[in-house]
């Protein structure tokens, strides 16, 4: 295996004017190298190279423009956590009540197996899920100021509680494990189908945990792809002979989900903001056009158009 090693500031700009990016500030770049990182950068570099063969820059391409993706997709991130973090708080808030008015509000009452699915199959990861629950409630018991007061003045922890201490992804898997008519009764809040909404919660979960991470976000796709929606219709995104062309495993996918999940007045607001980064970009781009970016995305070139869709249209669609 061949080893990589370590390369000074001076050694990563020569690598990149050997590919043919353009560096006229050298001191510039030395400190965007430093603070940024050399190997987070130069995962953007794709969208830049001549072809997928000629892994060289396209003529003319400066490093400030290199930088303004990095810069962009760090900004449509941090949007997009913002408002994941508002589904993540709104779903507890549901399932916490919803699942005290039904079981109760002590754990000893909530976090019984019979609360959840009876399906024989399921029962090694309902147990599994009680006791990651159970060891949360013993290590944020007091650790956790919410918990620990509880904890100390009443002798028990409720669930709209314990829901702030526990992870996306672990509320994510109790919902998946909850009987069928929990699992619609939640779901139906959100107006959503139960299976869709089910499949959607850990595509949510990932994404969430992706931008806290500071993964490169604009160009993820998902293993798992999400079921045709009214608003691909209604946008009438291309077809292929697969199915349509964006809108299914990638990060316009996720737009379609929080759709859903946001009130109208928060996705607007959403997509004013992601709209003005777009636009950001696509006055620092110079050698290649925003709709390339947007392909790769996964974004359909009227996009924005996904906020104007009113809930009255889509119920006369449907």
């Amino acid at each position: 295996m061949k080893e990589k090693k370590f390369k000074t500031l001076d050694e990563q700009i020569e690598i990149f004017r050997h590919k043919g990016l353009i560096i006229e500030d050298e001191k510039y770049t030395k400190q965007v190298l430093l603070r940024e990182n050399y190997f987070f950068l130069n995962g953007y570099r794709h969208l830049f190279f001549k072809s997928a063969q000629d892994k060289s820059f396209i003529k003319g391409t400066r490093f400030e423009e290199l930088y303004s993706l990095f810069l962009f997709d760090r900004s449509f991130r941090n949007i997009l956590f913002k408002y994941l973090l508002v589904i993540e708080n709104n779903l507890k808030s549901i399932v916490s009540y919803q699942l005290s008015k039904k079981y109760g509000y002590r754990e000893r009452d909530y976090l019984k197996a019979k609360n959840f699915t009876q399906a024989p199959e399921r029962q090694r990861q309902v147990n599994d899920l009680l006791k990651k629950m159970k060891r949360q409630i013993r290590v944020n018991g007091s650790q956790h100021s919410a918990t620990s007061h509880y904890a100390n003045n009443y002798g028990y922890i409720p669930l709209w509680i314990l829901v702030k201490v526990l992870s996306f992804g672990i509320v994510s898997e109790m919902i998946s494990i909850l009987k069928p008519e929990d699992q619609k009764e939640i779901s139906d809040i959100y107006g959503i189908d139960t299976n869709e909404f089910i499949d959607y919660l850990p595509l949510l979960a990932n994404y969430r945990n992706l931008c806290a991470h500071e993964d490169i976000l604009y160009e993820n796709r998902t293993q798992k792809v999400i079921d045709d929606t009214i608003y691909h219709k209604l946008l009438n995104i291309p077809k292929t002979e697969d199915g349509y062309k964006y809108g299914k495993n990638d990060l316009f996918a996720l737009i379609i989900i929080m759709k859903q999940m946001l009130s109208p007045t928060e996705f607007k607001d959403m997509s004013i903001e992601l709209e003005n980064v777009v636009q950001t970009l696509n006055y620092n781009l110079t050698t290649i056009k925003i709709d390339k970016v947007l392909d790769r995305m996964g974004f359909p070139l009227n996009w924005t158009d996904l906020a104007k869709i009113e809930r009255s249209i889509e119920d006369e669609e449907k």
